[in-house]
């Protein structure tokens, strides 16, 4: 069998996450169930992580490891063709037979969108995060400083019985106004369940007036969740990219 290598976008809207789950529609789930049919046996995909419900992607890498006679862009025709139109492969290649999607990668970069004007945009709904209030862009960037760097950001991440180290580096958090539209751009080296969104509801209180970068740096330190923003709504984040060696 060779290993293959995935470049993959979909909208999140109607799945319940990357992961796949028993009885649930999942973006892994549909992937396998194609993939298996193309086989003739049980394929496992591996993601290059886990976006949660409602979550988008536009570069997610993947991998498997196929016993096949067709060609990568065979394979990218047959997968399109029988993947609902939410999901698309961009690209399959070959890969080294080492070649792991989750534990190759060194950084991801996502994406959060809100949107404050008066009137709200229709068409790209599903893409972004209605707010009710206009935050201030240069107090979010200054609060954004709080949060770069290397530091222990369990209390950004909404599983509370997480074993494993919760440190992790952000050296990227732009964030942009275009009219109406406001967009948060996040790069790591990698994220916990729900820290980008608990990041972006942190720094929209901070825009809003509710939360000094004082506040944000104990919550860093604080053990108690509370401490952080609130989670923001999963239709605004997208995983624009992955990065590996």
């Amino acid at each position: 069998m060779k290993n293959y290598r995935f470049l993959i976008q979909y909208d999140g809207t109607r799945y319940y996450g990357w992961q796949r789950q028993p009885e649930q529609n999942t973006i892994q789930g549909k992937l396998e169930s194609v993939l298996s049919l193309m086989c003739g046996r049980e394929t496992e995909v591996i993601g290059a992580g886990r976006t949660d419900g409602g979550v988008h992607a536009e570069g997610m890498t993947a991998n498997a490891h196929l016993e096949t006679e067709r060609t990568p862009e065979e394979i990218r025709d047959y997968m399109n063709q029988y993947l609902p139109d939410d999901i698309a492969v961009l690209e399959v290649r070959e890969a080294s037979a080492r070649f792991h999607a989750r534990y190759n990668a060194i950084g991801k970069t996502y994406r959060y969108t809100c949107h404050d004007g008066d009137v709200k945009p229709v068409f790209d709904r599903k893409y972004y995060t209605r707010l009710e209030e206009r935050p201030d862009v240069e107090l979010m960037r200054q609060a954004a400083e709080a949060l770069k760097g290397e530091h222990d950001f369990r209390n950004f991440c909404v599983n509370p019985r997480m074993k494993k180290s919760t440190v992790r580096r952000v050296d990227k958090i732009e964030i942009e106004r275009d009219g109406g539209y406001i967009r948060f751009i996040v790069h790591g080296t990698g994220f916990l369940q729900n820290m980008v969104r608990i990041m972006v509801g942190t720094l929209l209180e901070a825009g809003c007036g509710r939360m000094a970068p004082e506040q944000i740096r104990a919550a860093l330190e604080n053990p108690e969740r509370q401490k952080a923003g609130p989670t923001a709504p999963p239709q605004g984040l997208c995983l624009v990219s992955v990065d590996y060696d």
